[in-house]
């Protein structure tokens, strides 16, 4: 990120800088932790990392790519392609079991993966012999990790975490964190967290 700023008109029209001149270099492989107060602006930060939100000003270069210039065709390829997201709530289909949940990503992409792959995804990821189980059936820290495996079966470069543990109980949180950090070298990955 190179002098990145970014505001918001609020609803009795006052302007909220979210970002002010944000300068940042991420590694490309490592577990980057961002964090600050509530309001501080790490969401629209990562936001504007993955895609879903554009800066003002400045300038997000990934892969010695700049953003500036992307149309919405690019940013959905840019998601598809390099971004992986895992968010507060897990975001899990209710009404797909686990391989549905993890595929659906793929499907997106025009692409699919074997029941045999998504297996070792989710081996690695312990949750092996849950593939057909229902989301209803699964406690909050196996939902969390099905949405890491959603978010990897695409093998982006950047995986984008937004408070994905608040909602977890600490035991839960620390495995997940400890998996984060595993995850970094298995599947060469920047991951940002919040």
């Amino acid at each position: 990120l190179k002098n990145v700023s970014k505001s918001y008109r609020l609803a009795n029209g006052i302007e909220k800088k979210a970002l002010n001149c944000v300068s940042l270099n991420f590694p490309d492989t490592g577990l980057v932790f961002v964090v600050g107060k509530s309001g501080s602006g790490k969401s629209t930060l990562l936001n504007i990392i993955g895609g879903l939100d554009k800066e003002d000003s400045g300038e997000v270069i990934v892969d010695g790519k700049s953003l500036k210039h992307f149309k919405n065709e690019d940013y959905d390829y840019y998601r598809n392609e390099y971004i992986g997201f895992v968010h507060q709530e897990a975001n899990l289909i209710p009404d797909y079991n686990v391989y549905e949940n993890i595929m659906i990503a793929l499907k997106l992409k025009g692409m699919k993966i074997s029941y045999e792959d998504c297996d070792k995804l989710l081996d690695y990821l312990s949750l092996n012999g849950l593939g057909n189980r229902n989301i209803n059936e699964l406690s909050g820290g196996e939902k969390m990790r099905v949405s890491i495996a959603r978010a990897l079966v695409k093998n982006p470069k950047i995986l984008i975490c937004d408070e994905p543990i608040s909602a977890l109980d600490v035991s839960i949180r620390a495995q997940i964190i400890n998996l984060l950090n595993d995850l970094k070298n298995e599947f060469n990955l920047s991951i940002i967290f919040i």
